[in-house]
């Protein structure tokens, strides 16, 4: 990247992730080896970077003071912010504005979790970060040299994975996923029938039994947010998090504020979101969970969900199924293409030569650069644009005692069901009695 002249506006050496304090003594070498050809000053950042430093705990600070670590930073121009969560979960001083782009020694990088959507936020080592805040670019410390044979970055070199399924593209994995499922739904098809049957029809042992206070059914029309990797930080963004006066109904006009701002609109209370692959991944925040119950949202399916979502979604009474074909059919039937924002004269020059890698095309997590953020119009119904969030004029419906969920493709389509895992009694339980907190009141209440 540093062959791209990447201008940067903010480099952040925060968090509790890379900012101990031999990360600390990392990033002052640079400095340190700089003022070495300084006659021994410690060179200035330049005046269009703001360079950010926490440690990640006030021990690690003291070490790094008494090393003479932290001084040498805050001589380059460093600003010091507490330990504690701040610019990497998108709160206090220093983040992202619409337009600017950060490298940071921190461990996520999702979109709008250090601040605006319209940013661009890079990962980088401590070095990195600090040869970067110095020469105002993303740029190495110049430790290293390419060796004269290097043709390319090498991989999982020696992982056993082989060389042309290294860089599967996203679209070639489902492809392939769906490939090797699609002979044992047909089965299973096969099996079930592909509309309902009565109930009775079905031997006492296919049944799931349910629980006093938990529905037997779980039906609504399919709101469809397409995009796989849909993290906790677009779930619900990270600024929000540790604030104590944020209201449920805050929480639902917020909820997906990250991936679409349109969502609080299109969504209604009782639909049933679906969306792509590894839906939920990244942060561990309940709120993930909790906003799209504060919508009004009972069940979200997706192709696969993050194990982290699954577990805070049961922790607090958010029912989800898992479909692979749902996700596969609505992609068929409602294509998504977008577009890449076109550079306008609001965008910096630096922003707009930043080019994505390839494979990373279809992630929702690094948006391509934006220009400065301007109010955008809601989309019209019907319009033929690729919208991010959709309201499909499906249903579904998830017979729980049965588990089968039965998807009708809008008014005169095409009705098909599909066998799903059956629910156990003690995830029933918890969901029926409001989420594990209130389990966990009603067994102290039973004793």
């Amino acid at each position: 990247l540093e062959a791209q002249d990447i201008k940067i506006n903010k480099a952040y050496l925060v968090s509790c992730t890379n900012s101990r304090a031999s990360d600390l003594a990392a990033a002052a070498k640079v400095f340190k080896d700089a003022a070495a050809a300084n006659n021994g000053v410690i060179p200035k950042i330049p005046d269009h970077v703001n360079f950010y430093i926490a440690a990640a705990s006030l021990p690690e600070q003291q070490a790094a003071e008494e090393q003479g670590d932290w001084q040498a930073l805050l001589d380059a121009g460093a600003k010091a912010l507490p330990s504690g969560c701040g610019p990497c979960i998108g709160l206090g001083t220093g983040l992202l504005e619409s337009g600017e782009v950060g490298i940071s020694a921190s461990n996520r990088n999702f979109k709008g979790r250090m601040g605006s959507t319209d940013a661009k936020a890079y990962l980088g080592s401590p070095e990195v970060v600090a040869a970067s805040a110095l020469q105002g670019k993303i740029a190495g410390p110049g430790w290293y040299e390419r060796p004269a044979s290097w043709t390319g970055v090498v991989r999982g070199e020696g992982d056993g994975v082989k060389e042309e399924d290294r860089m599967i593209s996203i679209e070639d994995a489902l492809e392939r996923i769906i490939a090797q499922a699609d002979s044992l739904v047909e089965d299973g098809e096969k099996a079930i029938g592909a509309r309902d049957a009565p109930a009775a029809d079905e031997p006492r042992a296919a049944l799931t039994d349910i629980l006093p206070g938990f529905p037997a059914r779980v039906e609504g029309e399919i709101v469809w947010c397409e995009g796989d990797n849909i993290n906790t930080d677009v779930i619900y963004p990270g600024k929000y998090t540790y604030q104590d006066d944020i209201t449920p109904q805050k929480m639902a006009e917020v909820c997906l504020e990250n991936f679409d701002p349109h969502f609080r609109t299109i969504a209604k209370p009782g639909d049933v979101l679906v969306s792509g692959f590894n839906f939920g991944c990244g942060s561990s925040r309940e709120q993930a969970a909790t906003a799209i119950l504060a919508k009004g949202i009972p069940l979200v399916v997706a192709g696969s969900f993050g194990n982290i979502f699954s577990r805070n979604s049961i922790n607090n009474a958010l029912m989800g199924v898992e479909v692979p074909k749902l996700v596969h059919r609505l992609r068929e039937a409602f294509p998504s293409t977008p577009a890449p924002a076109p550079a306008t004269s609001q965008a910096p020059a630096a922003q707009q030569a930043i080019q994505e890698p390839a494979h990373n095309r279809q992630s929702l997590d690094s948006p391509p650069p934006a220009p400065v953020a301007a109010p955008v119009a809601a989309p019209a119904a019907g319009a033929g644009h690729a919208a991010l969030t959709r309201r499909t004029g499906w249903t579904f419906s998830w017979d729980v005692r049965r588990s089968l969920v039965s998807v009708t493709e809008g008014e005169g389509g095409a009705t098909w069901s599909q066998k799903v895992g059956s629910l156990p009694p003690n995830v029933q339980e918890i969901i029926a009695r409001g989420g594990l907190e209130g389990w966990v009141k009603a067994e102290i209440a039973a004793t």
